[in-house]
């Protein structure tokens, strides 16, 4: 068995903050939270509990995840992996800084996990940040990435060769997107919501220019039988995530109509760049509104 996290917050306590806030209203609220494993392959899982959803990699090297959720979780998220494996879990791999895919960090720190991102990572994780309008201090530094990379780097474990892609400017500054060459399985980090609409995180140097082109090089490494893990909603198909990535170059391209034509973000709003989409789209965590603005302000 692994050891026990030291979250001094309760579920219940965590959970409240967090629907408070509203800083991680894109994951499911919910008091009790089950972690459900799916098998993707021999070696690759995925675990979907509240927060960004989980790569698991297991093998003969040991046991590596992708993302980590929120620190309140990291029991449950040992006790789903326990029951693929009795290995450690060497390294965790964050797609990016934002609490609900880092929180459980300083938990798999203080089991031994080494903690792997992007070197904008590591910088928003170790200096105070701004989400939603509340601050968010340093983590603790045994939660910060102690292995960084610029453009790409690969990790040669479990008879797979996993490549941790950088794409700039995108959900974030540090958005990494991960794929298991052997396997075939995609990771795309907040990168691909297969909910709705995307959260383009502006003030953490996001754009949606950077956003479609992430989801294009994602596409570039997929064939028609890879499996694609969102960063949150169900598993995702090449052909799903193109029709999103046609979807949002719409969105974009209508957008930057209208900024082009002198239109303000109300009157850009108020055209409704997006109706074509919205039923399907503009329901879940970022509505309609939200995604105009996103673009907007990041054209």
């Amino acid at each position: 068995m692994r050891i026990k996290t030291i979250a001094t917050l309760t579920m219940a306590a965590t959970l409240g903050l967090a629907t408070s806030t509203n800083l991680y209203a894109h994951a499911e609220q919910r008091q009790e939270v089950e972690i459900k494993t799916q098998k993707l392959t021999d070696g690759i899982y995925v675990l979907f509990g509240r927060g960004g959803n989980i790569g698991l990699s297991v093998g003969e090297d040991g046991a590596y995840i992708i993302d980590d959720q929120f620190a309140p979780l990291s029991d449950k998220i040992n006790q789903a992996i326990d029951a693929i494996t009795d290995a450690p879990v060497k390294f965790v791999v964050n797609t990016h800084w934002h609490g609900d895919h880092t929180g459980g960090n300083e938990n798999f720190g203080k089991q031994g996990s080494t903690i792997v991102a992007h070197d904008n990572v590591h910088k928003r994780m170790s200096s105070k940040q701004n989400l939603f309008g509340r601050e968010i201090n340093p983590a603790p530094k045994i939660a910060q990435p102690s292995v960084t990379y610029h453009k790409e780097m690969s990790l040669k474990l479990n008879s797979d060769k996993m490549r941790i892609v950088h794409v700039a400017n995108a959900h974030t500054d540090g958005d990494s997107i991960v794929f298991f060459e052997q396997d075939n399985v995609l990771h795309m980090g907040d990168c691909y919501f297969n909910i709705g609409y995307p959260f383009v995180d502006t003030s953490s140097g996001g754009s949606i220019d950077g956003y479609i082109n992430a989801l294009e090089t994602g596409l570039t490494l997929a064939n028609d039988e890879t499996q694609i893990i969102p960063g949150h909603g169900p598993m995702a198909s090449k052909k799903d995530m193109a029709a999103y990535v046609k979807m949002l170059t719409e969105i974009r391209n209508n957008v930057a109509k209208l900024k082009q034509q002198g239109k303000s973000l109300q009157e850009t709003i108020a055209a409704k760049p997006s109706e074509k989409f919205d039923e399907k789209n503009g329901k879940a965590f970022i509505k309609p509104e939200q995604i105009v603005t996103a673009i907007y302000n990041s054209l």
